[in-house]
């Protein structure tokens, strides 16, 4: 077989990220990246890589994400030359904003065929712009050559140290770009490489800001806090907001029904200090208490840019606080107004007694009672309740930027449960995407636990080519849920809806649609249910689960 560059420097840079702690690489085909494509697989037949085969870039830009959300490693992605690139910029804008470690390789046209029309050549240096810690126009190889680009790119997306040419908060992880043109031939035979499996850099840190325990604090956690903002509530005997997808949302210290209370003044307005772990974004509440300019805001580093609603808040690489008594009252205040506000949307008992009566009108009570439970219609509510009641600390929990998600933060409960979102940006695209990278990684080596996703119908439409899976991959276990009323029903809620005509309304924003979801999970080799009340749900929920599972949840508007 012919020798080619392009297949040495393919192996020896694949080779590197392997010993820099890459395990995972998504890949899309195409000619350009023939080479790097073919060492992927060449160190997957040798257990040193693990790759995950997706015909559409855009899915495949997210199913890293997801990946490198649930591992915390940076999973790589591959993809030909033009338009190919492009279609990763959704999921590298969300990698950016949330903090997840991506390392994005493209193919590309040596320089001399660039800017003269050549065949499926375009701009790829520095496509990405912002949205990059890092990027780099590699050379072509025989020029020179892929040498220490994967040690740069990895601390780069880990946030272990930035190029001098790099941007981003320091310690923070976040997308790297590594452009990799190649002249023909293409591909040739492999090189034997000898191959380390390494980790990844640690991210950069600092010394811990020192909290004084004197001021009125609430802690305030969002988008991917995760335990630590939970940890830190309960060590300075604070009150704790945890957002649905923060990972934060258990303990003692959980504030129940938190928007209301931010809308009381005789607590609100004697906040002091919040800290802020993650990236709040499901409430106005909360957006309004971290803008206020009399509030000491102190924010723990999170994603590309500095989290500065007031203008004037700190930010944290770690927090340590200081030695003193905790204050006891005014957390007890917050947790006595919050106590009444818990929902609970769990199904009254049985009466035994009743059922068991002799007394054949009680008796047929009871079992009118009992039938009128189980046929109960899902709402929204009941919906995320029996979700978040199926999950456990095992599995994983993946919402959607649908509705369902902010009926989810308002009445579901504490639980310490696994939950991801794509809330970097908020974007509707990718969930599904994003959810099989997490199923995938979380399943690895035989872990148990099912990958869970609750979404609306158009977050789901949004994303169908990710229902498609190789059939030669190993089929995560997963159920993704969707409420389905037919439209964007979250525009009912916004202010358009008030300034808008009805018709106009429907047809620029709800986007009614009639897509049969029973058909469209057989096309695409998934099991289907349609349920309709809460038990069929819980059941549908707690059955086992080999494979991929759609289940529709019908919705009034």
């Amino acid at each position: 077989m012919t020798a080619s560059p392009a297949t040495d420097a393919a192996a020896s840079l694949l080779a590197d990220l392997v010993a820099n702690g890459v395990r995972d690489l998504v890949l899309s085909p195409g000619s350009r990246s023939q080479a790097l494509a073919l060492a992927a697989v060449a160190l997957a037949d040798r257990g040193l890589l693990r790759v995950h085969v997706r015909i559409d870039e855009r899915v495949a830009g997210f199913t890293a994400l997801g990946l490198a959300r649930e591992t915390g490693a940076p999973a790589a992605v591959v993809c030909t030359s033009g338009t190919a690139v492009g279609n990763l910029l959704p999921a590298v804008m969300e990698a950016f904003h949330a903090g997840v470690p991506l390392l994005l390789l493209t193919a590309d046209r040596p320089p001399e065929l660039r800017g003269v029309g050549a065949n499926q050549a375009t701009v790829q240096p520095g496509l990405f712009g912002a949205f990059v810690r890092w990027a780099v126009d590699a050379p072509v190889p025989g020029d020179g050559d892929w040498t220490g680009l994967a040690t740069v790119a990895v601390a780069a997306a880990v946030g272990a140290e930035l190029p001098p040419d790099g941007h981003g908060l320091a310690g923070v992880a976040g997308p790297v770009h590594v452009n990799l043109p190649t002249r023909e031939p293409l591909s040739g035979a492999l090189p034997a490489i000898d191959v380390v499996p390494g980790d990844a850099p640690d991210a950069l840190s600092g010394p811990p800001f020192l909290l004084a325990r004197g001021p009125r604090t609430l802690v305030v956690a969002g988008a991917d806090a995760g335990p630590a903002a939970e940890q830190l509530a309960h060590d300075g005997g604070w009150p704790l907001i945890a957002e649905v997808v923060s990972g934060a949302r258990f303990g003692r210290h959980l504030v129940h029904g938190y928007r209301e209370l931010l809308n009381r003044r005789e607590l609100a307005d004697r906040i002091e200090r919040v800290v802020v772990f993650g990236h709040p974004t499901l409430s106005r509440e909360v957006a309004r208490l971290i803008s206020r300019t009399d509030v000491d805001v102190i924010a723990v580093r999170h994603g590309g840019e500095a989290l500065d609603l007031n203008g004037r808040t700190r930010a944290a690489a770690a927090l340590g606080i200081e030695n003193g008594p905790t204050d006891r009252e005014w957390l007890g205040e917050w947790l006595s107004a919050s106590a009444p506000l818990a929902v609970d949307l769990s199904a009254p008992a049985p009466d035994a007694d009743g059922l068991t009566s002799t007394d054949a009108a009680t008796r047929r009570e009871a079992v009118r009672a009992e039938l009128d439970a189980v046929r109960t219609p899902l709402d929204r509510a009941l919906l995320a309740d029996a979700v978040w009641r199926a999950t456990w600390p095992h599995d994983r929990l993946v919402f959607g930027s649908s509705r369902l998600v902010r009926v989810a933060d308002a009445v579901l409960p504490g639980k310490k449960v696994p939950v991801h979102a794509n809330r970097g940006l908020a974007g509707i695209d990718g969930t599904i995407a994003t959810a099989t990278g997490i199923a995938v990684a979380s399943q690895a080596e035989g872990a148990h636990g099912v990958t869970r996703v609750l979404l609306g119908d158009l977050a789901l439409l949004h994303d169908v080519g990710a229902l498609l899976l190789p059939p030669d991959e190993p089929q995560p276990r997963m159920q993704v849920i969707v409420g389905n009323d037919g439209g964007g029903t979250i525009f009912d809620g916004l202010e358009v809806a008030a300034s808008a005509p009805a018709a106009d309304l429907d047809r620029a924003f709800y986007t009614p649609h009639t897509v049969d979801l029973a058909s469209l999970a057989a096309a695409y080799g998934w099991e289907f249910r349609r349920v309709t009340t809460r038990a069929a749900l819980d059941q549908a929920l707690t059955g086992p689960v080999t494979g991929r599972q759609l289940i529709e949840v019908p919705l009034a508007r």
